[in-house]
């Protein structure tokens, strides 16, 4: 595999933030950078953000100050794109628009060698279609980099359908010698990352515009049940709502309109009334310096159940509760499934507490006084966890089901009973989208869950949770939420079923 060597220039187009930071990367893996941008004076504006950036790292100790030193003399910024001719990589981080990036490759294809590499950092265009238009197609390839460039390591390697196998590995093995973490992929709508972590955010609002539970109830058990690092409303306020809104969009009219795919009402009216997260002040939350951030709905502090009578075996997922359970000092009694649902906690009222199958509480077919609780992807490490009782729960019920998971060191948020409840449906819908783009080639099941780690920073690879939570409790999950549900989003993909029916990969 071979990369471009140090000695030779690259060159990035767009000295915006996206542009600065690549810039910066090339810099510090040793090659001569030259930084253009059709806005005049840009980049020297974005030259002189990037040595600021590199006397922060001194003072830090980060860099040395003959580091520094060096690489201020390899980057100058460039007036015209003429002056990028001597260029082996040049890469492009302007607007997302088709024409103005097609437009300016064009342009530099008259300009640079026929051996140079042409890579876009798009996050939602099509490779193919940027490079349709090229004289030289096959060396155009996508290099997806993740804001802010030049801290997080995951860079997509995007091959479209008129990239040559020899440019594909030359832009692969220079981001590798770069010190990033590169992954393979297909040309296909969102790649990687923004193809699967679509339900992530759009669960979360489709569940806010049920009334399961208000955005910061919603963050809260995401983030400390389900185990991620910021919740959905949090995290699209700070990427700005109208970005991710563009993007999801961008995904859902590339795939034809898929319901899996459709976009959140309740997001595009921030976006039209400009309420866009941090960069506006006002998003999900209130940033100004006045507000008081929302609390999440906890539950009072409930007296913990004495005894509770278990299966003799719970759902694999939530296996771990007995040992939990028996380590708080929890009396527990054996009990058989007559009258419960399969893997049900009996509750000393009579209660059954249960973990989400995709059936709503009320209406279950295992009968009345039923709370369900949610999915952890970690119960152990989990600080808090959801419940939603059916309408014939009584509230002696609901605190006895409080009170024993307060037993085990969670916090308790009681929400609307909604199929799928929270976590559970979020974690069945990104374990889908990632065996289905497995399956369908965007890229090898090891390449999907490196790059949700590293692109998201999500706890654990999709495609190890369905190894680990199983494949056909997933499935028959999303199987009840699509007939709970119908229109679409929710039928599980043929690959997860696959997985379901083979306990194995099958690609």
């Amino acid at each position: 595999m071979t990369a471009i060597e140090r000695a030779r220039t690259v060159a990035v187009v767009g000295a915006g933030t996206m542009g600065q930071g690549i810039a910066q990367v090339a810099l510090a893996a040793g090659h001569p950078v030259r930084l253009y941008d059709a806005v005049e004076g840009q980049a020297a504006r974005g030259a002189q953000a990037i040595t600021a950036r590199l006397d922060r790292l001194v003072e830090k100790g980060r860099l040395t100050a003959a580091g520094r030193d060096a690489a201020r003399a390899r980057l100058r910024p460039a007036a015209r794109p003429a002056e990028l001719a001597d260029s082996a990589l040049v890469i492009e981080a302007i607007v997302e628009e088709l024409g103005a990036k097609q437009k300016i490759f064009a342009e530099l294809e008259s300009i640079v060698p026929d051996d140079c590499l042409l890579a876009t950092n798009t996050s939602s265009l099509s490779v193919t279609a940027v490079a349709g238009a090229l004289r030289l197609p096959g060396r155009f390839v996508g290099l997806h980099f993740f804001n802010p460039a030049p801290l997080l390591p995951l860079v997509e390697v995007v091959r479209g359908f008129a990239t040559d196998e020899d440019a594909a590995e030359r832009a692969y093995g220079t981001v590798a010698a770069w010190g990033k973490e590169p992954v393979r992929c297909a040309d296909t709508p969102g790649f990687i990352v923004n193809r699967v972590a679509r339900p992530f955010y759009a669960e979360a609002f489709r569940l806010h515009e049920e009334r399961a539970a208000d955005p910061a109830t919603l963050d809260a058990v995401l983030r400390e049940g389900g185990g991620f690092a910021m919740g959905p409303f949090e995290l699209t306020d700070l990427i700005g709502q109208d970005v991710n809104e563009a993007v999801t969009r961008s995904v859902y009219e590339s795939f034809f309109h898929d319901p899996k795919f459709r976009p959140s009402l309740a997001q595009r009216r921030l976006v039209e009334a400009g309420l866009l997260g941090r960069k506006s002040g006002r998003g999900w939350y209130d940033h100004r310096e006045s507000a008081t951030r929302p609390e999440p709905h906890t539950s009072q502090a409930c007296e913990p159940p004495k005894a509770v009578s278990l299966p003799a075996r719970l759902p694999a997922p939530a296996a771990v509760l007995r040992d939990l359970i028996e380590e708080a000092g929890i009396a527990v009694t054996h009990v058989g499934t007559e009258g419960m649902p399969e893997g049900a906690v009996r509750l000393p009222g009579g209660a059954c507490l249960a973990l989400t199958t995709g059936h709503p509480a009320t209406g279950h077919p295992a009968g009345e006084r039923l709370i369900l609780f949610d999915l952890s992807l970690d119960y152990r490490a989990a600080t808090r966890i959801a419940l939603a009782p059916s309408a014939t729960a009584s509230p002696e019920d609901i605190r006895e089901a409080a009170g024993l998971f307060q037993a085990l060191g969670k916090r308790v948020s009681v929400v609307d009973d909604v199929p799928g409840m929270i976590v559970a449906r979020t974690v069945a819908m990104i374990v889908d989208f990632a065996a289905d783009a497995a399956a369908r080639g965007v890229a090898s099941p090891e390449d999907v869950d490196k790059a949700m780690r590293l692109g998201v920073n999500y706890p654990g690879g999709p495609l190890e949770w369905a190894e680990r939570l199983g494949a056909r409790w997933l499935w028959e999950l999303l199987d009840t939420l699509h007939h709970q549900l119908p229109g679409g989003r929710y039928a599980p993909s043929w690959a997860l079923r696959r997985r379901a029916d083979t306990g194995r990969q099958v690609l």
